[in-house]
């Protein structure tokens, strides 16, 4: 049985200035951070911001429900028998009246106002992103909410390439866009939406996701709407193997929706074939070890473990940083102090990242030269390590 304690994995003490160099060389890495979801970047501070000046009823301060964000399992039942044992209690630290965090999005959602909303969330997205060493970040966008249906999708897109063009001009990053297909709707819906993301191309939405929760809809529902997307050029991914406990939603994303990026998928790991055809087809996984389900993240943290033993590309990500809270930074510190990647393989993943990227092709070769350089430059002023 594989541990899932906190301290699993956890360095063994040792000479403290090769841990220090460690630690700044993964703090000071590069990073591509992939899998990020737009709403879920707003940080308590923001959201109390927008709440105050849409005058959105709440039932507690935003700051106590951003600290109080903790979404319940499903039915634990279903986790049972899983080769890395899912928590089936409650963890440590959660709160007594919890705030779920898609509750915590419909809030954000209903306090936009409008473009400008939009456009420093984004900004404000790509800002925190860069303190931690993120040069490349692409966030997940869901259709625009019920109040600003004026405003519409593509008003929605403008905004937010609006908040990309600021950091790249501020920041130096480079940012894409990726249009989340909700997968509790219907098929038809799905399809509905994915015309209205085709009939006016935009270079920085370079894509389509599928999100919430994956027991809500499997997904070769929304092949038509995937077929859609690849005739229109666009790139594929979908949150698969994350709450259903197994691996063939992912060979379905691969082979019916076409994807070229999983997100999550750590279910892959209940079966060994679908391990090895992921690991020879170097399969890119965004994987994310803080969740707002507390009591799953030492599971998140093994099921990583695996995944990285197992050889599968895996990619460190920050999927709902300003809710959970974390960082991709973070996000890298927990995979080189508690699961105890090497700084070796967290090199890999910086480079796997801009590799599996979005960008076009000439954006993306000069990407990876600067990622090798920033990397080389780190390493010769911080080796040994």
């Amino acid at each position: 049985m594989i541990d899932i304690s906190p301290d699993n994995g956890r360095p063994a003490d040792g000479d403290d200035g090769h841990r220090d160099r460690v630690a700044q060389y993964v703090a000071r890495m590069p990073k591509a951070d992939l899998h990020c979801h737009l709403i879920g970047t707003v940080s308590a501070a923001t959201f109390a911001d927008l709440a105050r000046q849409s005058g959105i009823e709440l039932p507690d301060e935003p700051e106590t429900i951003w600290r109080d964000i903790n979404s319940l399992p499903p039915d634990p039942a279903l986790y049972r028998d899983t080769r890395i044992p899912v928590p089936q209690g409650q963890g440590p630290d959660e709160p007594e009246h919890p705030y779920s965090l898609f509750q915590a999005s419909e809030w954000v959602g209903a306090a936009l106002r409008g473009p400008d909303d939009i456009t420093r969330i984004t900004y404000e997205a790509f800002a925190a992103a860069h303190t931690g060493g993120t040069r490349h970040l692409e966030l997940q966008i869901d259709d625009v909410p019920p109040h600003l249906a004026a405003l519409g999708f593509h008003g929605l897109v403008d905004a937010c390439v609006d908040g990309i063009k600021l950091a790249e001009r501020d920041l130096g990053m480079t940012g894409r866009l990726i249009a989340s297909i909700d997968r509790s709707h219907s098929g038809e819906q799905a399809l509905e939406f994915v015309r209205r993301v085709v009939d006016r191309p935009n270079e920085y939405l370079a894509g389509i996701g599928l999100v919430n929760l994956e027991l809500a809809g499997p997904p070769e529902r929304f092949a038509d709407a995937y077929r859609l997307a690849g005739a229109a050029g666009l790139h594929r991914t979908a949150h698969s193997s994350e709450h259903a406990p197994v691996a063939v939603n992912t060979i379905t994303c691969l082979d019916l929706l076409g994807c070229d990026r999983i997100d999550h998928g750590y279910y892959v790991l209940e079966d060994e074939a679908v391990i090895e055809r992921c690991r020879e087809e170097r399969v890119p996984f965004t994987v994310i070890s803080t969740t707002s389900r507390r009591s799953w993240r030492p599971w998140r943290r093994a099921s990583i473990g695996a995944m990285a033993e197992a050889g599968l590309n895996i990619i460190l990500a920050s999927d709902d940083p300003g809710m959970f809270p974390t960082t991709l930074a973070e996000e890298y510190r927990i995979a080189s102090e508690d699961i105890g990647l090497p700084a070796e393989r967290l090199r890999e993943m910086s480079l796997a990242g801009i590799d599996a990227s979005w960008l076009p092709a000439a954006e993306k070769a000069a990407a990876r030269a600067r990622f090798e350089r920033e990397l080389a430059d780190l390493e010769a002023e911080l080796r040994p390590f």
